[in-house]
């Protein structure tokens, strides 16, 4: 596969696209009218960051208990279950005068319940699109991801100027309802990757394996850390300007959207191992500049250059297949997942209580400095060869007869292991 066209030819890559589409519309939304809610009755920086990615932290406790599920469910019934609660629980915050302790609970809640999330879905594509299409496929739904929050906080702005934050609230979960009836309806039933229950000893068994790999652990810092420091970042933005935090907001997509289309369709693969490092340096350096007080305009420029960084992310991704068992790969890719929304919570959390000591400009400034240095360190890493770690006999991936829906063994290894330099 070497064009969107191809990938929406597969009807069931159509599914996935539109499941996760509504799914960030319905975060998004939702999200910026949380933080406007908590910060209206708080005026608490920490608060409005914790109450947008707060749900980030429960995704720690989700990768120590239950990534195992992310190959032992059968992915629709899962990604179908997963946006359901998430739409309850939404309703749930709209909820007039909600105690704030409650609010963050809840939060909580469904970053536990999305803590399988990315594995499953991720674990999904690669079995519905080739190898030589994962790449492609990867990047087109982190641009709908792109495309949808610029969607979803242009639209959030404008409803949160007509609406309470609490009605915008009920508008995101009826967008998480759209999600679980697209991936009830529009995906194919398929069986789970792997046999045997979902556990905690089976989870921590997966993370010890993966993590067991020098390249792999490389792979998931650069994945984890330097992204959620800016993300810090982007938490500030509501207090770094109030009215103006939806135009902020749509550039950091805007940017996301720009570097997926050019590191998934443009760039070829023999240059990839070589931009990871310059373009994750790309997504803080601009940032830096917030120090001093800069024009609407310039702030909205530097935040859309900067956020055409966030592809290395997804040359990092494709670095992570590859190195990674087809047995495995949902649990990897969640464990990805995981540990990149708790370290954007980490990040959230550290910008909002730096920025409780000094203006929210250079509290930005002072993350984005970490993210840098981060960077550097791990350039001489992601400059190595990456040889694939072999995978213990308990982790390998069951053998089951194939079928039209479901590939053999074989078969499904070749699919899903894309060719990197």
């Amino acid at each position: 596969m070497r064009t969107y066209r191809e990938l929406f030819a597969a009807r069931e890559f159509t599914a996935l696209f539109a499941t996760v589409s509504a799914q960030v519309a319905a975060q998004t939304v939702s999200g910026i009218a949380l933080a406007t809610l908590v910060y209206g009755r708080t005026g608490s920086p920490l608060l409005s960051a914790l109450s947008m990615f707060g749900a980030s932290f429960a995704q720690v406790i989700g990768a120590a208990t239950l990534l195992s599920a992310a190959d032992r469910l059968p992915p629709r019934t899962a990604l179908t279950g997963l946006a359901a609660f998430a739409a309850l629980t939404t309703a749930l915050l709209a909820v007039p005068d909600l105690p704030i302790g409650a609010v963050l609970a809840v939060v909580l809640a469904q970053g536990l319940s999305a803590s399988i999330g990315g594995g499953v879905r991720f674990g999904l594509l690669s079995e519905i699109v080739p190898a030589d299409g994962y790449l492609l496929g990867r990047s087109l739904l982190n641009m709908s991801v792109g495309a949808m929050q610029i969607a979803g906080f242009a639209g959030g702005g404008l409803l949160l100027a007509t609406f309470s934050p609490s009605s915008v609230l009920l508008v995101g979960a009826l967008l998480n309802v759209a999600s679980a009836a697209i991936a009830r309806f529009g995906l194919s039933p398929r069986p789970p990757r792997s046999t045997g229950r979902a556990s905690i000893r089976a989870t921590w068994q997966g993370n010890r394996e993966l993590l067991s790999s020098r390249p792999r652990r490389a792979v998931y810092i650069g994945l984890w850390v330097p992204n959620g420091l800016i993300v810090g970042c982007e938490a500030l933005f509501v207090p770094y300007s109030p009215r103006a935090a939806g135009a902020l907001f749509v550039a950091a997509a805007l940017g996301m959207l720009a570097g997926d289309a050019f590191a998934g369709r443009w760039l070829p693969p023999r240059l990839r191992r070589r931009f990871t490092t310059p373009v994750q340096l790309l997504l803080a350096l601009p940032y830096l500049a917030f120090a001093v007080t800069l024009p609407l305009w310039t702030a909205v420029l530097l935040v859309t250059v900067a956020s055409v960084g966030y592809c290395g992310s997804l040359l990092l991704q494709d670095r992570l297949v590859d190195l990674t068992p087809p047995g495995l790969r949902g649990h990897s890719l969640g464990l990805h997942s995981s540990g990149m929304f708790t370290m954007q919570a980490v990040g959230a959390t550290v910008a909002g209580a730096v920025a409780q000591l000094m203006p929210p400009g250079r509290a930005m400034t002072l993350m984005a400095a970490a993210s840098i240095t981060v960077s550097l360190l791990l350039a001489r890493a992601f400059r190595r060869p990456d040889p694939v770690a072999p995978l213990s006999p308990a982790l390998s991936p069951p053998r089951t007869p194939s079928s039209p829906s479901s590939p053999s063994p074989s078969s499904s290894a070749e699919l899903a292991s894309p060719t990197t330099t």
